[in-house]
């Protein structure tokens, strides 16, 4: 597991969107940690309002709305983009494309000296997903503002708390004999939520221009199958799995949303998310060594490999 870097940047003013989301509010805490000047962004200010430090200022706004933005960036030197509109009705895409443009564009006119971004890790050189083609069209939208742009670029990310963790406990946990469709079979670099965020604070530290894009799969291989198998040998819980290739990602989404505690638009869209190959890669921030980011759903130890995943009671954070 990462460590968090030192404070030198302490006294940084820093803009945070997604403060209301599983990774943005474990960054929050993190940065107040930190020391960290937080400006949270927001559309429902009253929900974060008992989450927050008292140095940390929350401010109403949109990332569509270009005169609430304009508000929120003025006297930032960091701004966080953790934002997606994959859950909203209607064409995504464009409406990711909408945001990330309007949000780099008032960046700029306020002179933020950098923006850092959360995507997604695919293979550009295979056919992705619409959501991935968006993640990495978001990227780019951000850097055709012309403010360094810090992307990376993650897999799976694994936490207690988190759709995937919580997907798979649930499934293991509630069915001893699995119907499975084919997309537990793909590939993926799973992350832990606390190595993501030991990158995203790291960011911080960089100069910028050391902001490009940074791929941060785990160093594990594996695929939600691998993960599933793990979990129920730690857990002690038997698991038989029998494939079905004829599952549709629509018509399985409904299945795991009945068996799971998991919204079934949810699912559906993380499924979507996660249907591609993953390129092999390697954290690159050179001040950090070795092998990095292995662990599973959030620990609170350190791990080597995948047969260290952790049990429930410790899994809940």
């Amino acid at each position: 597991m990462m460590t968090i870097p030192s404070n030198n940047h302490a006294s940084q003013s820093v803009l945070l969107t997604g403060a209301t989301g599983y990774i943005g509010g474990r960054l929050l805490k993190a940065l107040e940690n930190r020391g960290c000047r937080v400006r949270c962004l927001t559309r429902r200010p009253a929900t974060l309002k008992a989450k927050v430090g008292p140095s940390t200022e929350i401010v109403p706004g949109d990332a569509l709305d270009r005169a609430s933005l304009d508000d929120a960036m003025r006297g930032m030197d960091v701004a966080y983009y953790l934002i997606h509109s994959m859950g909203s009705d209607g064409a995504f895409d464009q409406v990711d494309r909408q945001a990330a443009r309007i949000f780099g564009e008032a960046a700029k006119a306020a002179g933020v000296g950098r923006i850092i971004y959360l995507g997604g890790l695919g293979n550009t050189d295979e056919t992705l997903s619409l959501h991935l083609r968006s993640r990495h069209e978001v990227g780019e939208v951000l850097r055709e503002s012309g403010v360094p742009v810090l992307e990376f670029r993650a897999s799976i990310i694994i936490g207690s708390g988190s759709l995937s963790f919580e997907m798979i406990r649930s499934l293991v946990e509630r069915l001893p004999i699995m119907i499975t469709p084919k997309w537990v079979k793909v590939p993926a670099q799973p992350i832990a939520i606390d190595d993501v965020l030991a990158y995203l604070v790291a960011a911080l530290e960089l100069s910028p221009s050391q902001c490009r894009i940074y791929e941060i799969g785990g160093a594990d291989i594996v695929s939600y199958a691998d993960i599933m198998r793990t979990y129920a040998r730690q857990r002690k819980i038997p698991l038989r799995m029998i494939p079905v290739p004829i599952l549709t990602p629509y018509v399985s989404s409904l299945w795991l949303g009945l068996i799971t505690a998991c919204d079934c638009k949810q699912v559906a869209q993380h499924k979507v998310h996660h249907q591609e190959g993953w390129a092999s890669v390697e954290g690159i921030f050179t001040q950090f060594n070795g092998r990095i980011a292995t662990s599973w759903g959030c620990l609170l130890f350190k791990h080597q490999n995948i047969d260290t995943l952790v049990s429930q009671d410790h899994g809940r954070t």
